[in-house]
């Protein structure tokens, strides 16, 4: 299944797709296992697609396509910068320290 076909999927037909995959990778490692069919391309397109709907159900789970990710802060404006700045100073010193006990 193509890409686009997999995306313009709903939610439950995503899960309903992604199940019918798997049952038939199963079926198809059966196959192979018991040496009634050689399907290696075929069971590669399967695992393929499953992990392709999988990628596509985390992705509208965490809201990754087409929405925009902004740093939201809940402190209010002045707290945020001097907060960051402090985060900043501590990276710094750190490294600095590091680099101080590695030369010694």
């Amino acid at each position: 299944m193509e890409l686009a076909k997999i995306r313009s999927l709903s939610d439950d037909e995503l899960l309903t797709q992604e199940k019918t995959s798997a049952e038939q990778l199963f079926r198809l490692r059966f196959q192979v296992s018991m040496g009634q069919a050689d399907g290696v391309k075929k069971l590669r397109e399967l695992r393929k697609e499953i992990a392709q709907i999988k990628t596509i159900a985390r992705e509208r789970e965490l809201g990754v396509r087409g929405a925009k990710h902004e740093l939201v802060s809940t402190l209010p404006t002045g707290e945020a910068k001097k907060t960051a700045k402090k985060a900043t100073a501590k990276k710094t010193s750190a490294k600095k320290s590091a680099k101080k006990g590695a030369g010694e």
